[in-house]
C-alpha cells in the first residue's frame, strides 16, 4: 500500500475516494444519517463490539461525538472516519489509541453495513485508507483484533496484509461475556524514525 500525499495532508480532514466509496469525517449536521446507520445495523453490529456508551443511539451523541472526531484527527490522537456510498453511510473505521515516540502506533476498528457484506467495500476503503492515516500521523504500525469466530474480519485482515501476532485470552467484554481475540498488525515498512520527546 502506498499513496501520496499534499504537503498539508497531515492538517487536513481525511476526505479519500475510490471506486465506489467515499471515505471522510462526517460534518456534525449530518448526525441523523450516521445514527441511522447504527441503528439499523444494531443486532448485526452489537455481537462483534462492546457495550455502547449511554446515549450512543441519539442524535445528540453523534453530533458531539463527529465534532469530536474532527477535534482528535486535529490533535493527531484518532482517526474516526465513515464510508459513504451515494450519499448514504455504510460502514466506518477507526484508528484509535494513536501512540507516538518510540511506537508510533494505533488500533483498527470498522464496521460494515449487513447489507453491504462480502462486497468488497472494507477492503477498498482500508486499501486507500491506511496507507493514508500512517503517511500522515507518521505511524510505524496499526494494530486490528479480531474474535475467532469472525472468520470474515481474518480474512479481510489476511488480505490487507495484517500478520498474526498472538492470542489473547478473555481480551475484550462483548456482547455479555470476556471473548478471546487473534491480534493482528500491519507494520509499514521505511516508517520514519520516531522524533525525540
Amino acid at each position: 500500500m502506498s499513496v501520496t500525499l499534499p504537503e498539508s495532508a497531515a492538517a487536513d480532514r481525511p476526505d479519500l475516494r475510490t471506486a465506489r466509496l467515499r471515505v471522510h469525517m462526517p460534518h456534525p449536521g449530518r448526525a441523523p444519517e450516521v445514527l441511522a446507520y447504527f441503528e439499523r445495523n444494531r443486532a448485526h453490529l452489537e455481537p462483534w463490539e462492546p457495550a455502547r456508551p449511554t446515549g450512543f443511539y441519539t442524535p445528540e451523541y453523534w453530533e458531539r461525538r463527529l465534532a469530536s472526531n474532527r477535534d482528535e484527527w486535529m490533535a493527531r490522537v484518532s482517526a474516526r472516519l465513515f464510508l459513504e456510498e451515494e450519499g448514504r453511510i455504510v460502514g466506518s473505521c477507526n484508528f484509535t489509541n494513536v501512540i507516538a515516540g518510540a511506537f508510533q502506533a494505533c488500533t483498527l476498528g470498522y464496521s460494515m453495513d449487513a447489507r453491504a457484506q462480502g462486497s468488497g467495500r472494507m477492503f477498498e476503503a482500508l486499501s486507500a485508507t491506511i496507507p493514508h492515516v500512517m503517511q500522515a500521523l507518521e505511524l510505524h504500525r496499526v494494530m486490528a483484533n479480531y474474535q475467532p469466530t469472525n472468520a470474515r474480519s481474518g480474512a479481510l485482515l489476511r488480505r490487507l496484509g495484517f500478520r498474526i501476532e498472538g492470542y489473547a485470552r478473555d481480551y475484550l467484554f462483548v456482547d455479555g461475556a470476556w471473548r478471546d481475540h487473534v491480534l493482528t498488525s500491519f507494520v509499514r515498512e521505511n516508517a520514519p524514525t520516531p522524533k525525540p520527546p
